[in-house]
């Protein structure tokens, strides 16, 4: 099929062609793409659902979000889902299980084998954030006192329904893991070899607790495809494929973009008014609060500003690129967090940097504030201050965007919810307080 090909040309080919032609070209068409096509043509998508394979069905479920499978799925017959679920892998199954009420679940489970029953549930019984709860079923294990040859033949009667093929896990009897054997090793080695002998006893594993972030983090550091979840026993109980990783990855940066902007994580851009209302309202509920504090700083100098109208004009610039700065070194320490890159070992370099980039911009910033001052009011004094708040606010700026994450991780906080908030305040209130306590100060050099 030509690669080239037009959504109208597509939509025409599964509406039009012949079964022959349709069987044969349709495994090249891949799945996003058929499902974009049903999306888009609800009077037709009935018909094109029914020209479609159990297997591709269940290819194209697979790339259907979680919430709305059940509804594509209730497009066929009992007997057909029954037959579209046994295509499908046990954690697709499990993710989407997950999202349907009480009744929809039973009646999914009712239309499963007793074993794909018995694996979801294993899934589900694990926290969803953590590898247990992401891993599939669908792997390949051998035995190590097993030929090439012996292994081959076995791998073209399984291979079909693994979720990955690239790499065979040794076990004993109870499946405790041995090692691995890649692909490459299994079609280059001589029939009669033993797979012993070609078996790498040193397997990166994760285990069935660890959170998804740091499985995340182990395939990127290593550059795998796939790696092998154990419980503490060394049992292989599952694998993660690099499929369900870019997933994660795409998952928790929205999740922390999010957050960083006061976003409930599951909020999205086609939501409902009322979704978006419950996802932001309570984070601008805190930043009111935030913000009549700082406004309340504001207050206690109010006959200062009444004595020297100028400062109610350079008041918001100090605030502003003191919430800037923040932002900067708040959105580099989270990220470092989440990535792992902000260790124990490199945390007071990095503390000193930061304190560094807030004192030097600051002074640079500052020295420009307090000339443009002088240029506007003619006030050498009136540039001092703001100069020197201008400094001050962004060295608390810097610091405090590397302190508030670490401290919210440490109590067990995402940072990069409740972060900006703090830093925020810091920057507003203390901004605030220190532009206008040294204009007070100074306030008989300002008249």
């Amino acid at each position: 099929m030509n690669l080239e090909i037009s959504k109208q040309e597509l939509k025409n080919f599964l509406l039009n062609a012949n079964d022959y032609d349709f069987q044969e070209m349709i495994e090249f068409v891949h799945p996003v793409d058929l499902l974009s096509i049903i999306h888009e043509n609800d009077d037709d998508a009935v018909k094109i659902l029914n020209r479609l394979s159990d297997e591709t069905i269940a290819h194209l479920l697979d790339e259907e979000d979680d919430e709305d499978i059940y509804d594509l799925l209730k497009q066929f017959s009992t007997n057909r889902q029954k037959e579209i679920l046994e295509e499908m892998s046990s954690d697709e199954i499990a993710d989407f299980v997950q999202t349907l009420d009480e009744e929809e679940s039973k009646d999914i489970l009712s239309k499963m084998s007793v074993e794909d029953v018995a694996e979801v549930k294993e899934l589900l019984s694990y926290a969803p954030d953590t590898a247990g709860g992401i891993m599939a079923k669908e792997f390949i294990s051998i035995r190590e006192n097993k030929t090439v040859q012996k292994t081959l033949e076995y791998l073209q009667q399984v291979a079909q329904n693994a979720e990955m093929a690239y790499y065979l896990y040794v076990t004993d009897s109870i499946g405790h893991l041995k090692g691995v054997v890649s692909l490459r090793d299994l079609v280059s080695s001589p029939f009669d070899t033993l797979i012993s002998e070609i078996t790498n006893p040193n397997v990166q594993t994760v285990n069935t607790n660890d959170d998804q972030e740091e499985v995340a983090y182990i395939i990127d550091k290593y550059d795998y495809v796939m790696i092998p979840v154990v419980d503490n026993e060394d049992i292989i109980k599952g694998v993660i494929t690099i499929d369900d990783i870019v997933d994660i990855i795409k998952e928790e940066a929205t999740e922390d973009i999010h957050h960083m902007a006061g976003l409930n994580a599951e909020e999205k851009v086609d939501g409902t008014l009322i979704e978006s209302i419950k996802s932001r309202l309570p984070w601008l509920s805190v930043n009111l609060v935030t913000a009549v504090l700082a406004a309340s700083v504001v207050a206690m100098f109010s006959s200062t500003i009444e004595a020297v109208v100028a400062l109610a004009a350079i008041n918001p610039i100090i605030a502003g690129m003191g919430g800037n700065a923040g932002t900067q070194s708040l959105t580099i320490i989270v990220r470092g967090i989440a990535l792992g890159e902000l260790t124990g070992e490199n945390a007071k370099k990095v503390f000193f940097k930061e304190f560094g980039v807030g004192l030097l911009t600051g002074t640079i910033l500052g020295i420009v504030v307090a000339i443009g001052c002088y240029f506007f009011f003619g006030n050498p004094y009136l540039g001092i201050v703001a100069g020197s708040a201008m400094v001050f606010n962004l060295v608390v700026a810097t610091v405090s965007g590397y302190a508030v994450p670490i401290i919210l991780e440490k109590m067990n906080i995402d940072p990069a919810l409740a972060s900006s908030v703090f830093v925020t305040t810091a920057t507003d209130v203390l901004g605030f307080f220190a532009f206008l306590g040294l204009a007070t100060m100074l306030l008989p050099y300002l008249i």
